[in-house]
């Protein structure tokens, strides 16, 4: 039974969200046979939609980032409400001609997102809903539409928000990751074509210079001092000491002669006879 009761909402309720389009002012078709004097039923609640992070110049959406609106029902019915769905759309803001239909000055349909909540009566509740655009900046006109089964299981499209909004970009920031990567690979490329425009055009202009080779190292010949105090000067064949403080036998010694020894003379002699 719930199950069947729930069915019959969805039905009546994508019956009501296909009409979102339709002007408010544009009196709806009623079958004659439908029509009678009783007044038309009202839903007695109270509905609020707010925009946390909108500031003090309205309601801005930004392109890329979710909109987040809460809405706030409080019902004042004597039985429980239950809010089945809510939606909306983006329309211009600009008065259509009386030749144009009204579907004409819908510019986007919002995301319709499906509830199961249940207020009791006397009770308020918050539902949050969200949409994400990628739009041109402009100024448009932010209709928000619920759809709201009363205590006594009729079904109501309650106006939840409706005014000039704007669409605006996402700042940017120079600590972005996608724009230093962005800058790193444009200076890439620029580097790059700047060199090869150097290297095939302009360092032909410009001939290159040959290197001098660096000059031999000569080595230069240090006079050494006597390692005494005396005049001597130093010679072809310097010693790097001064001889004439060394004794005359220490500098001329004596070679050994060879002595023939007397048996080798005695073969000798043999060896002749």
């Amino acid at each position: 039974m719930v199950a069947l009761r729930y069915s019959v909402l969805a039905a009546l309720a994508l019956r009501v969200v296909s009409v979102f389009a339709q002007d408010a002012d544009v009196p709806p078709v009623v079958d004659d046979e439908i029509a009678s004097d009783a007044p038309e039923a009202q839903l007695n609640a109270e509905i609020v939609a707010t925009f946390p992070e909108a500031d003090i110049f309205g309601v801005k959406l930004v392109n890329g980032r979710p909109t987040k609106a809460v809405v706030d029902i409080t019902n004042n019915e004597d039985g429980p409400i239950q809010v089945a769905f809510l939606g909306g759309q983006l329309m211009t803001i600009g008065e259509l001609g009386p030749d144009t239909p009204a579907y004409a000055a819908v510019l986007r349909n919002l995301s319709t997102v499906q509830y199961q909540a249940t207020i009791p009566p006397g009770e308020k509740q918050s539902l949050p809903y969200s949409f994400v655009l990628d739009m041109q900046p402009q100024d448009v006109r932010l209709h928000l539409i619920g759809v709201i089964m009363g205590s006594g299981n009729q079904i109501f499209s309650v106006g939840v928000y409706d005014d000039v909004v704007s669409i605006v970009e996402a700042p940017t920031s120079l600590l972005d990751p996608q724009i230093i990567f962005l800058y790193l690979f444009l200076s890439g490329a620029f580097a790059g074509t700047c060199y090869f425009v150097y290297k095939t055009y302009i360092e032909a202009f410009f001939p290159q210079t040959k290197k001098p080779r660096p000059a031999k190292k000569v080595r230069s010949t240090v006079e050494k001092e006597p390692l005494s105090g005396g005049e001597g000067t130093a010679s072809g064949t310097d010693k790097g000491y001064d001889e004439s403080w060394i004794p005359a036998d220490h500098i001329n010694r004596p070679t050994a002669r060879r002595v023939k020894s007397s048996a080798s003379g005695k073969l000798k002699s043999k060896g002749a006879e």
